[in-house]
């Protein structure tokens, strides 16, 4: 009996290795830099890295880091697979407390749906295997899809492919998105605290208006630092915007605001520069010292924002709002929820809007 039992088990395990690797066999990858890369700033030699960082210099470890990660950008393409799986060569991965594993390691996926894009799937890998073949989506309907996959929001990234159905076809689908704005800003727009890369605010954004913006969120660390300004002076961008109030001190904004508008207008003089104010936190709704830290950075901000949109041309000033009726949609106190992150998307797409109808863009 022990001796048959013993054979049972060894042939069952034969056949099912066998039939792990054909299935694996099955799926056929391209590397995701092979069709089109949305949202993404600038050309790098690492395709889903948003900055050079052998090419700019100044940066402080952390900024070095966070400019390689590759929030912000997402995959275009097309295919008629019925299932999607995913393997990644990743640089580092990122572990913030307080984002979901999906968002900053994982990917999360979007489908064209008669005419809006759908969600459609997320996944991440255990951090054990994060390299081992991560199935995304499988059992999807016959037909092509247009397909666009956010990368993650706090891992860096050197090789990302795409697997599909052997017999199945996958080609880049032309960028969806229309015009190129380029927008820099702290954690809240690098998409801390999301559960899914696609619910920053700036992918909401574009995903709702069609219009392409690049992201490059620093978390912590978007201060108007002069080498921020000397990388974005070299971007090819229609418009910008800015939320770089919310990590500065008052002295720094103070002293270093209207020099960071100067050097970008060197590069850029009649494209417009579209400044955020920075969002109200909730951990100020009982703390005096948190409620004062933030009343006097948004006043100095709104002082000088308020001289710079007259003594600079095509610089603006708007106001963005993450906040519920209820004001509970925060995650820490600091950063807002998926639902906080979907009510600033809705604030500034009117005021923008209309400043980008004034250069054409519409």
């Amino acid at each position: 009996m022990n001796q048959l039992l013993k054979t049972l088990l060894t042939a069952t395990s034969v056949f099912l290795f066998a039939g792990a690797t054909v299935y694996a066999q099955k799926h056929v990858y391209t590397e995701a830099s092979e069709f089109t890369l949305t949202g993404k700033i600038m050309e790098t030699p690492d395709p889903y890295h948003r900055v050079d960082t052998v090419k700019y210099k100044g940066f402080t470890p952390t900024e070095n880091q966070q400019v390689r990660n590759s929030s912000g950008i997402a995959v275009a393409f097309r295919t008629n697979s019925s299932s999607i799986s995913i393997i990644t060569k990743y640089g580092y991965t990122g572990f913030p407390d307080n984002t979901n594993g999906i968002s900053a390691r994982g990917y999360d996926l979007y489908i064209r749906h008669n005419g809006k894009w759908l969600f459609a799937a997320a996944n991440v890998r255990p951090q054990t295997s994060l390299e081992k073949p991560l199935s995304l989506i499988k059992d999807m309907p016959a037909g092509e899809k247009d397909c666009l996959l956010y990368l993650p929001t706090y891992s860096e990234e050197h090789s990302v492919k795409i697997g599909i159905d052997e017999n199945s076809v996958i080609e880049p689908l032309e960028n969806p998105f229309r015009y190129r704005i380029a927008i820099f800003g702290s954690s809240y727009t690098h998409g801390s605290s999301t559960s899914r890369a696609g619910l920053t605010y700036p992918a909401q954004f574009s995903r709702e208006t069609g219009i392409q913006l690049l992201s490059l969120g620093c978390s912590g660390n978007c201060k108007l630092q002069s080498y921020f300004a000397d990388v974005l002076k070299d971007v090819q961008a229609d418009a910008f915007i800015f939320d770089t109030f919310s990590n500065p001190s008052p002295d720094q904004i103070r002293e270093r605001l209207f020099p960071f508008i100067e050097n970008i207008q060197t590069a850029h003089p009649d494209v417009p520069l579209i400044f955020q104010s920075t969002i109200y936190r909730e951990g100020r709704n009982f703390s005096k010292a948190a409620d004062n830290r933030a009343r006097v950075r948004m006043a100095v901000a709104d002082s000088l924002m308020k001289i710079a949109v007259v003594k600079y041309k095509n610089v603006y000033y708007v106001h963005p709002d993450a906040t519920s009726k209820r004001h509970d949609t925060t995650v820490d106190g600091v950063h807002p929820t998926n639902y906080g992150y979907t009510l600033w998307a809705e604030s500034i797409e009117k005021p923008v809007l209309k400043i980008l109808r004034k250069y054409g863009m519409k």
